[in-house]
């Protein structure tokens, strides 16, 4: 872990700390090929970098970017928003299982959605940590309005208290799978984060989360999927709704989805 400026030093230093992360001097370049990652602390963002991939853009949650925002408009999101079911009741209430770096869960909050971003790896809750604050102390209205229908909570979440399960009306799922999307800098990151965080028996890892969800207290549960993949878990769906490229499998639950 790096800090860029005495600003972010101290910040830094708690990060390190809190991650059991060994700390370093922005100027131990030598040091750097020890490591598989760096995470870089600015201080306006958080950012994870490979040493050994200099051209490699370093990965960030930056929910104002020009992608996010060329996202919105995006077709996908008519379909995920289906799946869901949003328009249903207001707010509608989704718990992201494997939030990631929130991407989905920005989208559904776009939507109106109030989401709950569950995150079981500290570094990647870290980076969506510092992304909602960055997007939180933002200029721009509607980014401030739309990250506050987001909350992000840190740890497993199929051990998540009852007391904030209970208030869900969807459960998203989202297996970290090979890469969908054709973007090269999608693939990269993607491939990055498998190295960095995919656990052995990750499939059963994601079929054992599916199990758990469908045994939850709500309406219903989404899973997305590679448009021609087989049902996870071998778990027919209700019914699915289809993209070019991804498909979202809608696991209805009770008659109020």
């Amino acid at each position: 872990m790096q800090a860029s400026s005495v600003t972010a030093e101290a910040a830094a230093v708690e990060l390190a700390t809190v991650l059991g992360l060994p700390l370093l001097d922005t100027d131990a370049t030598a040091e750097l090929g020890r490591f598989a990652a760096l995470l870089r602390v600015s201080p306006d963002a958080l950012a994870l970098s490979v040493p050994d991939r200099p051209a490699q853009k370093p990965i960030e949650v930056d929910f104002g970017a020009a992608g996010m925002r060329h996202r919105r408009r995006g077709g996908q999101n008519e379909l995920l928003g289906r799946a869901v079911g949003v328009g249903k009741k207001s707010p509608l209430r989704v718990l992201d299982a494997t939030a990631g770096l929130g991407r989905d869960s920005f989208v559904l909050a776009d939507l109106g959605c109030a989401v709950t971003l569950a995150e079981r790896e500290p570094v990647v809750a870290a980076l969506l940590r510092s992304g909602l604050a960055r997007a939180g102390n933002s200029a721009d209205a509607w980014l401030r309005e739309v990250v506050g229908r987001m909350v992000l909570v840190e740890g497993d979440v199929c051990l998540m208290d009852a007391a904030t399960l209970v208030e869900q009306d969807v459960i998203y799922q989202d297996p970290m799978f090979p890469p969908r999307e054709k973007s090269a800098a999608v693939k990269k990151e993607m491939a990055l984060f498998q190295a960095l965080f995919s656990r052995p028996g990750a499939l059963g890892d994601a079929d054992a989360l599916l199990a758990w969800a469908l045994r939850a207290p709500v309406a219903r549960v989404v899973v997305k999927r590679p448009l021609k993949a087989d049902p996870l878990a071998g778990r027919t769906p209700s019914h699915a709704i289809r993209g070019k490229a991804v498909r979202y499998d809608v696991y209805v639950v009770s008659a109020a989805a």
